[in-house]
C-alpha cells in the first residue's frame, strides 16, 4: 500500500512539474494563452507579482468557491493549487528569447504537448481534482446543464475578466481551445485513463483526477 501511494505521489509531483513547464512555455511564447492563464496573467500585471504567484491566488479563490458547492479536495488538489505556479516561475528564467513568430508558435505548441502529457500523468495518480476543474464539474452538477455549456460559460467569463486586466488573448488562445481536447485524449490513452462516452454523462473532474481515478466528461472542451 505504501509503495503504491509513493508511486502515485511521484506521478502527481512529476505531472505537476511538467505542467508548470507546459504553462511557462505557452506564456513565454507571447502569442496568447488559455483562459485561466489569461486571468492569472492579468492579475500578475495589475498586482505586479509573478505569474506563478498570481496563479496560486486564482487557485485559492477558486477553492473558496468549492465550499458552497460542497466539493471535497484531495491532496492532489492542494498540491495542484500551490505547485504549478511555483514550478512555472522556476522555468521562465531559463527559457530563451524568441526572435521570430515561428519560434514563438513552435514554443507554444511544445507547451501544449507538454501540458497535455503532464495532465494525463498526474490525473492517473488519482489523488484529487484540480481547483478549476473541480469547480467546473461541481457547477455542472448544481446547474444540471451539459458540461460543455458550463465550462464554456465559466471560461468565457474568466477570459473576459483576464483580458480586461491586461492578460494576453491572441491566436494561441484559439489554438489551445481547438487542439487541447484531442491532445488530452491521446494523453489519456497513453496513461490508461478511461473517459465518458458522452459529454456530461460521468461524474468526475475536468483536467484532473476524479475520485474513481478515471477522467470523465471534462474532455468536452
Amino acid at each position: 500500500m505504501r509503495a503504491n501511494l509513493t508511486t502515485r505521489l511521484a506521478k502527481l509531483l512529476l505531472g505537476l512539474y511538467l505542467y508548470g513547464w507546459g504553462i511557462a512555455l505557452m506564456v513565454h511564447a507571447k502569442i496568447g494563452i488559455p483562459p485561466w492563464d489569461v486571468l492569472a496573467q492579468g492579475i500578475s500585471l495589475q498586482l505586479k507579482i509573478s505569474y506563478g504567484v498570481a496563479s496560486i491566488i486564482v487557485s485559492a479563490l477558486v477553492l473558496l468557491l468549492w465550499i458552497p458547492l460542497k466539493q471535497k479536495p484531495g491532496i492532489g488538489t492542494v498540491l495542484n493549487a500551490i505547485l504549478i505556479g511555483l514550478f512555472a516561475d522556476t522555468v521562465f528564467p531559463i527559457l530563451p528569447s524568441m526572435d521570430t513568430y515561428w519560434q514563438q508558435l513552435a514554443m507554444f505548441i511544445l507547451g501544449m504537448l507538454v501540458l497535455s502529457t503532464a495532465t494525463g500523468l498526474y490525473i492517473s495518480s488519482n489523488l484529487g481534482s484540480g481547483p478549476r476543474d473541480g469547480f467546473i464539474v461541481a457547477s455542472q452538477r448544481l446547474l444540471k446543464r451539459p458540461l460543455w455549456q458550463v465550462r464554456t460559460a465559466i471560461e468565457a467569463t474568466v477570459l473576459v475578466i483576464g483580458w480586461v486586466l491586461g492578460g494576453q488573448v491572441r491566436e494561441g488562445t484559439l489554438i489551445f481551445a481547438i487542439g487541447i481536447g484531442y491532445l488530452m485524449q491521446l494523453s489519456f490513452r497513453v496513461f490508461g485513463i478511461a473517459t465518458a462516452k458522452k459529454p456530461g454523462a460521468a461524474a468526475a473532474g475536468t483536467g484532473k483526477p476524479s475520485d474513481s481515478g478515471k477522467s470523465d466528461d471534462w474532455l468536452a472542451k
